[in-house]
């Protein structure tokens, strides 16, 4: 380095640093960007807090005009048989279809990723048809096989019908995590004499379960909601999004509105729960650590 440069970086190193202007706060763009989450966040929140406010309305023939306050619709929650059996069938095809749906799509993600045969390419194609293929068309399609073969339309077509696309879901969610899986705890069991069984048992289920149970709540939220391919494959079964349809002509029952506002409060909790959970194991690794 010739003098003339060291005497260049040397008075470089003596000027005085020019502060840079702090990016997004206080200019224009944080406010318009605050205004526009608000604004989002809001319109996001109308129907539910509609929702919320007129499971409280004393309504009569219909719920759609404000009369009052009241208290009856939770505590007779049931007084309109309807809602309650609808809501039962909701939660029986949910809970079928996602505990099927789970088992299956995590034994096709595992022998996705750590096996190789035939057609393998073929099946992973075929998975992701469901997921893209629109629900009208999955649906006539459904239904209309269900006729061609004689097949009574009911409660339990629709659990096959959930199946077969919630599938889908869970073999990619369960696939990620199986590819990120650390081979060598695997190897670390069998080096210990564990049988095949055993290091699945003990050290992959437990790897894949974080995986395995957000498929599961992926699932059962997909079927808990889905409309369009229910009414196609229900027959004159009811679900409760299908139940909640037809009744919005003539105004939605309030115990429908109290259901719709308890799975909502209890979906907000189980977050609530999941994230203060975590936040304390955390704190606790660290202090630990």
């Amino acid at each position: 380095m010739s003098t003339q440069e060291a005497a260049a970086l040397a008075e470089a190193e003596r000027a005085p640093r020019e502060r840079r202007p702090r990016s997004g706060r206080g200019g224009a763009g944080t406010w318009v960007v605050g205004a526009y989450s608000l604004l989002a966040l809001g319109l996001m929140l109308i129907p539910i807090v509609y929702t919320i406010v007129f499971s409280f309305n004393d309504a009569r023939r219909t719920n759609i005009v404000w009369r009052g306050f009241t208290l009856d619709n939770w505590l007779g929650i049931c007084d309109d048989a309807r809602v309650c059996e609808a809501f039962g069938n909701s939660i029986l095809v949910g809970v079928t279809a996602t505990l099927v749906a789970t088992i299956l799509g995590t034994m096709i993600a595992i022998a996705i990723v750590r096996y190789t045969f035939r057609f393998r390419t073929l099946v992973t194609v075929l998975l992701f048809l469901p997921m893209a293929t629109p629900e009208v068309v999955l649906g006539s399609g459904l239904g209309s096989q269900f006729v061609n073969l004689g097949v009574e339309r009911g409660l339990w077509t629709v659990i096959v019908a959930h199946i077969m696309f919630c599938i889908s879901f869970v073999v990619v969610t369960v696939r990620a995590r199986v590819a990120s899986l650390d081979p060598s705890l695997e190897e670390a069991g069998r080096d210990l004499y564990a049988s095949p069984a055993q290091v699945f048992w003990r050290v992959t289920l437990p790897l894949l379960m974080p995986g395995i149970l957000a498929a599961a709540l992926l699932c059962f939220a997909l079927s808990f909601d889905d409309f369009i391919i229910t009414n196609f494959v229900s027959g004159n079964a009811e679900t409760f999004p299908k139940f909640v349809y037809v009744a919005a002509s003539r105004g939605i029952p309030p115990q429908a509105n109290v259901i719709a506002s308890a799975v909502f409060v209890l979906a907000i909790l189980i977050v609530l729960i999941a994230q203060l959970s975590a936040g304390f194991r955390r704190r606790r690794l660290a202090k630990s650590g």
